[in-house]
């Protein structure tokens, strides 16, 4: 029973990495950084030798090779050779009899995981059999050295080292590769739904946008023409030259706000107003909803509310939902989004949309925001899952009411920056 609980505790410190990263990023857009590997590779290591299996006094088992080939893995030689520095550090500070042959075993392992991540990355196809031939290899090293270093303690302690060993050391890289690399993967698979996602928005806001540009273009090329006839006065002349001059700074503001939107997204946080991010998303979205013959009606008190975000983030996230509920309004007649901004007693910044469309169920609403769901034919729902997970890094909220046939009303509410 002993040696069972030394194996789950192990273990448990064996997944801490996967558990972090589901903790640290399931609400972030972006994947796992280097930094993170090292800090987390670096405690686990700790905590394993900290509290290690033993059976003989100086002796310590733990899954330091483990930890070692994953930290290869994922974050490339500088991570091995942090985790080395680590060990022989914190092992010499440990002493005991096996200080020695944990040295020897140390150089064999470490050399070997070097190749063993080298093929992992390399070789796709591969990598269960590399992390299988990775778990033997780690069970069964340390056992051969110390058959040679100490083989009196092998013998004496042969039901420890033959059984609980290979489990500790198979099991424990089996599990934290194939649940991290799930997650890593899954994370992958999220983003390029994700980038799919706002390709696609684009693409249908690009399409109402052109639609609309046509139309100052025309009154320009309309007025150009008459500013040709030499009969025009003086102020006929120059009343129509402003006309033009308007028109194109119309197209220029939405034309610059479109790219501001559609450009690649940098993570950079600044403290920012909200009321204009919404006042440049409506300029761009307009020509949608006129597209789709849909009523927007903005409402803004007049207050100035600042957050702490990244203004291209927040840009898509507003598109995302006004997107949303245009479409939901698209099939019914006098189609009515109604966007409403207003700060709350409790410092936060309040956004209500508000549609009168076709309605959610409790069903629908109950899975609001889950990956991969969206009620829409074709729609992935990926784009409200990144808003929702967005609102929810910023420390945020999402209130959402809705009826079958009569609309949808989501409240939105981001802390405010002094």
């Amino acid at each position: 029973m002993l040696y069972i609980k030394d194996v789950l505790l192990q273990l448990l410190f064996a997944l801490t990495p996967f558990v972090l990263y589901n903790i640290y990023y399931r609400d972030k857009t972006a994947n796992y950084s280097k930094r993170f590997i090292n800090f987390t590779s670096m405690i686990c290591l700790f905590m394993s030798m900290t509290f290690h299996s033993s059976v003989h006094n100086g002796i310590i088992f733990d899954i330091r090779y483990v930890i070692m080939f994953f930290g290869m893995v994922y974050g490339g030689m500088t991570t091995g050779l942090l985790l080395l520095v680590e060990f022989v550090l914190y092992r010499v500070l440990i002493g005991g009899q096996g200080l020695f042959s944990a040295m020897i075993i140390l150089v064999i392992t470490f050399n070997l995981s070097i190749l063993l991540a080298i093929l992992y990355r390399r070789r796709s196809e591969y990598r269960n059999l590399i992390t299988f031939i990775a778990g033997l290899s780690f069970s069964f090293i340390p056992i051969c050295v110390m058959l040679v270093t100490e083989r009196k303690y092998i013998v004496e302690n042969l039901t420890f080292n033959i059984l609980v060993m290979p489990v500790q050391n198979s099991l424990g890289i089996w599990l934290l590769i194939s649940l991290f690399n799930k997650a890593v993967s899954d994370k992958q698979l999220f983003q390029k739904y994700l980038q799919n996602e706002k390709v696609e928005t684009i693409a249908h806001v690009a399409a109402s946008l052109a639609h609309e540009v046509r139309n100052p273009l025309t009154a320009v090329m309309g007025f150009l023409k008459l500013i040709r006839n030499d009969s025009l006065s003086k102020e006929k002349t120059h009343y129509y030259i402003d006309i033009c001059v308007e028109e194109m700074k119309r197209t220029e503001v939405i034309l610059s706000e479109y790219l501001s939107i559609a450009k690649p997204s940098i993570p950079i946080y600044e403290q920012m107003d909200l009321v204009p991010q919404l006042n440049s998303v409506i300029d761009v979205i307009t020509p949608y909803a006129n597209m789709n013959n849909v009523a927007l009606e903005v409402h803004n008190e007049g207050h100035e509310l600042y957050i702490s975000a990244n203004p291209n983030e927040i840009k898509q996230l507003l598109i995302n939902f006004i997107k949303n509920a245009i479409e939901a309004c698209s099939y019914i007649s006098r189609g009515k989004v109604i966007i409403r901004m207003a700060p709350e007693p409790q410092l936060y910044a309040k956004i209500t949309i508000h549609d009168n469309g076709v309605g959610m169920s409790r069903e629908q609403l109950e899975r609001l925001g889950t990956i991969y769901f969206s009620t829409k034919s074709k729609g992935t729902g990926v784009g409200l899952t990144f808003s929702y997970q967005l609102i929810r890094s910023m420390n945020g909220a999402v209130n959402v009411r809705s009826t079958l046939g009569k609309g949808t009303e989501f409240i939105i509410s981001l802390p405010l920056t002094n």
